[in-house]
């Protein structure tokens, strides 16, 4: 009985003691709430304003606040692209970048606003829907703030920008790489040559035999399958292992004859023999150029043979041309032309009447000299310009042109001038270092000083449009007859350029009465198609003022030969500067003229010695002269002119 009473005892011990510790604890959280039962509003609570470190990560120093960012995010750009190095894949740049470049194309985009402790995202599915959430997160942003996003979107931009630059230029590489060179491999056989003929010369003849031979055998090789080759496309079959052929005795070469100071000497003796060839070929070309501008084609001298026998086969009658009343007609428009090439006077001829829109009023005034007098009536005569007048003159029928009224004719006839140009010495290229071009016979020709004359010439015109013989007219030119000259004498198209074609290209400006009355820099201008108002040209006496000049320059210290120094003198500060598009020159030396100017052009002009009608004529100009040929009419078949 004595242990269940003990039990009982302990049991009651422990409750007792389990009451008591609960009834303490429950005193403690009494007391400290105080009066308050429950907290109503949680807002109400404050907390301790200290902070404390993080003791598990290392915090960065300083407790000032960052400043907000504000980035733009688009979906699938890549905005890690290396920009010190390009992407290996040409054409992943190419799309990457067409896909930047398109316009009026709009994708979602995330706008992204870090506020320090704060940050929102806004995702915009349109283009204004994007501005205005932008916007509006600027707009509640602090001020300090705002200014930090735009500088760092600026900088984004920026970047972008700066990597975009640095892809496109990666891209023209690429592509300039794969461009293929029309003649890579016949400058590669070319280059092979030159190298080989200076292991030629470095190599003893004597203790080099084989390797000599072999050179030279490459040499011959290569040239013949070379040929007259300018492009790979022309080269035989047989040129890629012509190539590897000189390659490999190169090589050869290269390790027999390695001293590179003796190449270096051998490869400079060479350069300088080979621009002294070049210099002797270029005088050659230049005096073979000029003998052919010279010299005239069979065609064309038996062309007026045959026409003046037909013409003298003619009545009286039969030579006469119709409405001879209207040649002195003020109302019209009057055509002048001065030409001894029956061909190129048709021409002129042919395409101005295609062109004009009022045939019936327009009238030709040709003059040449007697040895053509009767060859240009005949073709005329034969070939009538449809419902156009026409007039051909002969200068010498012209009375008041004498030496005592004009000094051309004067100086013309003197000892020293005709030495000039029929001394022996001066028809070969070594004949001194006269430019050659200045001895043309033209210049002796007063065709060529007869458009000083037009008041003389026709007295009773007010206006004459003058033209030269190797134009042609493409377009109607009626409309220069209504421009307003300003009171000047000539409407001329300029030629100069920034520092090209001016007055101190013609004239001597060493000399003091050019250097007085003339400005070096003043705009030089062209012959070839010309407005001239007869009128304000007596007014002004413009002839007395040619004759005053062509006198002082008798012993040619002024200007060399030519008309058109002379011109630039005579309308000095009298020119009337046209609009490029009438009058087009250059085709005559120049092969760049481009095709868009020529076919804006009203007239082109083949000026320089590479006439339409010679054998040295630019081929690719040709086509604008010749369909204004009758080449089916049979006195040009006669004389074996064709096309």
């Amino acid at each position: 009985m004595q242990r269940p009473a003990t039990f009982t005892v302990i049991l009651l011990i422990s409750v007792v003691a389990s009451l008591v510790f609960l009834a303490d604890r429950l005193a403690d959280f009494s007391a400290t709430f105080g009066q308050k039962d429950f907290i109503d509003n949680i807002s109400s609570v404050s907390f301790s304003t200290d902070s404390e470190e993080l003791r598990a990560l290392e915090q960065e120093p300083g407790a000032v606040l960052k400043k907000p960012v504000g980035v733009i995010y688009k979906d699938g750009i890549n905005t890690s692209a290396n920009i010190d190095g390009f992407p290996k894949e040409h054409s992943e740049i190419t799309e990457e970048i067409q896909s930047e470049q398109k316009e009026n194309e709009f994708k979602p985009a995330i706008f992204v606003l870090d506020h320090g402790d704060k940050r929102t995202e806004r995702v915009a599915n349109t283009a204004s829907e994007g501005e205005d959430q932008l916007k509006s997160e600027l707009r509640d942003t602090p001020s300090s703030q705002k200014i930090s996003a735009r500088e760092s979107q600026k900088m984004r931009i920026e970047r972008q920008n700066s990597q975009k630059i640095i892809l496109d230029a990666h891209v023209r590489q690429m592509r300039d790489q794969k461009k293929i060179i029309p003649d890579a491999h016949v400058r590669q056989m070319r280059d092979q040559v030159i190298r080989a003929k200076a292991y030629l010369n470095l190599a003893p003849a004597r203790n080099n035999a084989p390797i000599v031979r072999e050179l030279r055998q490459r040499i011959r090789d290569v040239h013949r399958a070379l040929g007259e080759a300018a492009k790979d496309t022309e080269l035989s079959r047989r040129a890629p292992e012509r190539m590897r052929s000189m390659e490999s005795t190169l090589f050869k070469a290269n390790k027999l004859f390695n001293d590179c100071s003796a190449m270096v000497k051998k490869l400079r003796a060479m350069m300088h023999s080979t621009e002294e060839q070049l210099r002797v070929h270029k005088k050659q070309g230049t005096f073979l150029t000029q003998l052919a501008a010279r010299s005239f084609p069979k065609g064309l001298h038996c062309l007026p043979m045959r026409l003046t026998a037909e013409y003298y086969s003619l009545t009286p009658n039969e030579q006469e041309f119709p409405n001879k009343g209207k040649l002195d007609d003020p109302s019209l428009y009057h055509h002048a032309i001065f030409s001894d090439n029956i061909l190129a006077a048709a021409v002129v001829v042919n395409s101005t009447v295609f062109h004009s829109k009022e045939t019936e009023k327009v009238v030709f005034h040709l003059v040449t000299d007697k040895l053509n007098y009767a060859a240009m009536r005949m073709w005329f005569l034969a070939n009538p310009p449809g419902n156009a007048t026409i007039q051909v003159q002969n200068i010498d029928e012209f009375t008041w042109m004498n030496s005592s009224y004009s000094p051309i004719l004067k100086q013309l006839e003197s000892a020293s001038r005709k030495e000039d140009y029929f001394k022996s010495h001066y028809l070969s290229p070594d004949g001194g270092s006269t430019n050659l071009r200045y001895r043309n016979p033209k210049y002796l020709n007063m065709l060529n000083h007869l458009r000083f004359y037009l008041p003389e010439v026709f007295p009773k015109l007010n206006k004459v449009l003058f033209l030269d013989d190797d134009v042609v007219v493409q377009k109607d030119l009626t409309a220069l007859w209504g421009i307003d000259l300003h009171s000047k004498v000539n409407g001329a198209v300029e030629t100069c350029g920034e520092t090209f074609f001016r007055f101190d290209k013609y004239l001597n400006f060493s000399n003091p009465l050019i250097a007085r009355d003339f400005d070096p820099n003043s705009c030089a201008w062209a012959y070839g198609m010309n407005i001239f108002d007869l009128q304000e040209w007596k007014k002004q006496d413009l002839t007395g003022i040619y004759h005053k000049w062509q006198s002082l320059n008798k012993d040619r210290q002024l200007w060399k030969l030519g008309s058109l120094p002379l011109g630039l003198i005579t309308f000095y500060n009298l020119t009337y500067a046209l609009d490029k598009s009438w009058h087009v020159l250059g085709l005559g030396y120049d092969p760049s003229v481009s095709r868009m100017d020529i076919a804006k052009a009203a007239v082109i002009h083949y000026s320089g010695n590479m006439k339409p009608w010679l054998e040295i004529g630019i081929a690719k100009y040709k086509q604008y002269w010749t369909k204004y040929v009758k080449y089916d009419h049979i006195f040009l078949q006669q004389c074996n002119l064709g096309e």
